[in-house]
């Protein structure tokens, strides 16, 4: 993040000209799927062209020198070695790779909060259908503070202790889906250091959305979508892995040719049709999983460098992101008549995302949302938000209330939020009214 510019270009509806959006189309969403800049299409299009000019060429013979280059980029965005970062399709797979390549005994238990991205928590169950693992959900019911949700997880590593029972690893967010807050994952890296817990670091919402330093703070594992926030092109994820922690991850999902089988006397050499190359084991086994288009992995240099060049640098673009999230929050909740979901220390909104309660009452009262119908009103609101007025920031239920997550970005301006507001002014006359259980 260094050199970044102080000045750049003005963002908001200016910077909309770089993008694909339909012109009519009001995204407050960015955070669910990303999207990239017209120039980075074009990089995207290039790669895609070449390995279809020349595809065994391209596929086993030049990709591997193709992603260094990429991987040193986004190693040096991060303060960490080139060696200990690969890609991966999305931070559900990064997750998955680390959970499924841990070997577990009995009195292993994975531990999370109940905030947990919902792909990952499935992911848990299955494990504890087919190993001996257990889990543990600490619930978190927002807004609370910094300080209560590392205690909860130390508590929690604690009391297992006195059972006789071990915190094999913790999964934490960067900064959690539902609801969209800044979680301090940097701290529960450290208890779970001084535990001899390993930590899983789900950054889904973290390259290119908060400031990090991967070198200072060394989680076990880390595992970011670039597609989500860093404009590089769906799907491409960062994993990264310090490299006391490579003999952990013997396998990449799926199992592919970079998978080392342990010696066994008399066994026979599994074939490679890759050729040799003096990268590591731990490189090696993702440089190759299965075919698929690679395109958006070779994106990332250029990505950084519409951020550095075009934008100004990642000061300057976080800055306004997190600045135009929360201050369009409030004016959505001064228009609902509500509040934007805070704490005391005021930490849950330094990021790019902010959650706006809607005016909307859980009970079985007349007017009211009965809690078995509260999904559906979720359901209802999100796909009339789409089909009826063009705009999208997805509704959610949290902790008794319906809330609304919005995301900023360089491209999004205070009239989107009033936009969105004076939607949401309508859909929740007409949840009041029960359109949303109408047949």
């Amino acid at each position: 993040m260094a050199n970044d510019k102080e000045t750049g270009p003005p963002f908001g509806h200016a910077m909309r000209s770089h993008f694909q959006y339909d012109p009519l189309y009001i995204p407050l969403n960015h955070g669910a799927f990303g999207t990239y800049p017209k120039i980075v299409r074009d990089r995207l299009r290039y790669f895609q062209d070449l390995s279809e000019s020349r595809p065994d060429d391209f596929f086993r013979f030049k990709l591997a020198g193709l992603l260094d280059p990429a991987r040193g980029a986004i190693a040096e965005f991060l303060g960490v070695d080139a060696g200990e970062c690969v890609f991966l399709p999305n931070a559900t797979t990064g997750i998955n790779t680390v959970l499924r390549s841990l070997v577990f005994e009995k009195g292993d238990v994975i531990v999370y909060f109940s905030t947990i991205y919902g792909a990952c928590e499935k992911t848990v169950g299955y494990l504890k259908e087919t190993t001996p693992v257990e889990s543990v959900k600490i619930p978190l019911s927002y807004p609370l503070g910094d300080d209560e949700i590392v205690t909860k997880l130390q508590d929690k590593i604690t009391a297992l202790k006195s059972e006789g029972r071990r915190a094999r690893v913790a999964i934490f967010d960067t900064v959690s889906s539902l609801p969209g807050v800044r979680v301090p994952w940097e701290r529960l890296v450290k208890v779970c250091r001084e535990e001899d817990t390993l930590s899983l670091v789900d950054g889904a919402h973290g390259i290119g959305h908060i400031r990090l330093d991967l070198g200072q703070v060394q989680p076990d594992f880390f595992v970011s979508n670039c597609h989500k926030w860093l404009y590089v092109p769906r799907g491409c994820a960062l994993f990264y892995v310090p490299e006391k922690n490579h003999h952990l991850i013997r396998s990449s999902i799926p199992t592919s040719h970079g998978y080392e089988p342990y010696p066994v006397e008399g066994q026979e050499q599994l074939f490679n049709p890759l050729p040799v190359n003096e990268s590591s084991y731990f490189v090696n086994l993702f440089q190759f999983v299965g075919t698929m288009d690679i395109g958006p992995y070779l994106c990332m240099e250029e990505a950084l460098k519409f951020r550095r060049e075009i934008c100004g640098g990642e000061e300057r673009i976080l800055a306004y992101c997190e600045h135009i999230s929360n201050e369009g929050g409030k004016k959505v909740a001064d228009m609902l008549g509500t509040e934007i979901m805070e704490n005391q220390d005021k930490t849950l909104t330094k990021c790019c995302m902010a959650n706006v309660k809607l005016p909307l009452q859980i009970g079985e009262g007349s007017g009211q949302v009965k809690p078995s119908d509260a999904f559906a009103a979720c359901a209802w609101m999100a796909q009339t938000l789409i089909r009826e007025h063009n705009v999208f920031a997805p509704p959610f239920f949290h902790d008794g209330f319906l809330w609304i997550r919005f995301s900023g970005q360089i491209y999004v301006e205070m009239e989107d939020f009033v936009a969105a507001a004076v939607v949401y002014q309508e859909l929740c006359r007409r949840v009041g009214e029960g359109e949303h259980i109408q047949r």
